[in-house]
């Protein structure tokens, strides 16, 4: 099996106890582990995978809560430096009655920004392992700069590179400068798992379909375009399959996206495909593929935080046949 390596923010999430309040008016909060790529390579974990994070956390009692979480699932935390020099990231949400959620950024820097170039290691890196990156840390900061190191290092070791741009504008100076980190990193990306809510922000283009082509610039292969409740598709160059999503109380969406593209790289590493298998699949795995992750994401909304909410291979076996 081959590994799943993310790099990017790890920060504790604060939970609202209550639902429907605006964040000013949240009086209590559940402290939880988070940041898209730990998430992510969590979920990769929890599946049976194998999986290690690529970041930097302060010395501080948040750090230590981060890989006392994640270090039992059997998350690799040999690639996560600590320093003194800036805490590990704090995020404060609220949740509407729907789930959805609202975000409060602590990170003037946190540690992860500051993690640089020279800290990624090349032998990290080995033929048919994952590389995974989001648009957070895409800042500019050194962390930016450590992202091109590991896509460097990635390109030269034939690793597939996956790309989420999980887009949270709070996080920047303005929209544009968000846009703009996110195409300059999108051609160097082999799969763009990119939701609906995205698309348009991103392409600058309302029309969905010449949205999506217009996706496929570079590097990039695979489009996996995410729907909500309305499913998802796989699509290539030359065709795109539909999958359903699985219909559950949504009680947080803290991770949705995170737990349904861990999902998928678990997948891809498990089975030990390359990316030219993988673009090269029938149609029915493919929907395999897609219907697996469809469940994995259902699973993790219908509980509250987002590694927790993570659900174990057996639970996604089973909501498959029932």
């Amino acid at each position: 099996m081959s590994k799943v390596i993310a790099i990017g923010e790890a920060l504790i999430d604060f939970i609202p106890h209550e639902k429907g309040r605006l964040l000013k008016n949240v009086e209590s909060f559940l402290r939880v582990p988070g940041g898209a790529p730990l998430n992510v390579v969590s979920a990769v974990c929890k599946l049976g995978g194998q999986g290690k994070m690529i970041t930097q956390l302060g010395e501080d009692a948040f750090g230590d809560i981060i890989i006392d979480t994640v270090k039992p699932l059997g998350v690799d935390v040999s690639g996560i430096i600590r320093t003194k020099e800036a805490n590990t990231a704090l995020a404060f949400v609220s949740l509407r009655e729907d789930g959805e959620r609202d975000f409060s950024f602590y990170r003037n820097p946190s540690a992860d920004m500051l993690l640089k170039s020279e800290d990624i290691s090349k032998e990290d890196f080995k033929e048919g392992d994952i590389l995974h990156f989001c648009s957070v840390s895409l800042i500019d900061a050194p962390i930016k700069q450590a992202h091109k190191k590991a896509i460097e290092y990635a390109e030269e070791n034939n690793c597939i590179i996956s790309f989420d741009p999980n887009v949270r504008l709070p996080l920047w100076d303005s929209e544009e400068r968000c846009r703009e980190a996110i195409l300059e990193f999108l051609p160097k990306a082999h799969i763009l798992k990119i939701s609906d809510e995205e698309l348009a922000f991103i392409t600058g283009i309302e029309d969905e379909s010449e949205a999506i082509k217009s996706l496929f610039s570079g590097n990039v292969e695979i489009v996996i375009y995410t729907k909500g409740t309305n499913g998802a598709d796989f699509i290539t160059k030359d065709n795109t399959i539909w999958c359903p999503s699985f219909k559950v109380k949504a009680e947080d969406t803290t991770g949705a996206g995170d737990s349904f593209i861990g999902a998928l790289l678990y997948q891809i590493s498990s089975n030990k495909l390359t990316l030219d298998a993988l673009i090269n699949l029938e149609n029915e795995e493919k929907k395999k593929l897609i219907t697996f992750s469809n469940a994995t994401a259902a699973l993790t909304v219908s509980k509250r935080g987002a590694i927790a909410a993570l659900p174990f291979k057996e639970e996604v076996e089973n909501l498959l046949v029932n």
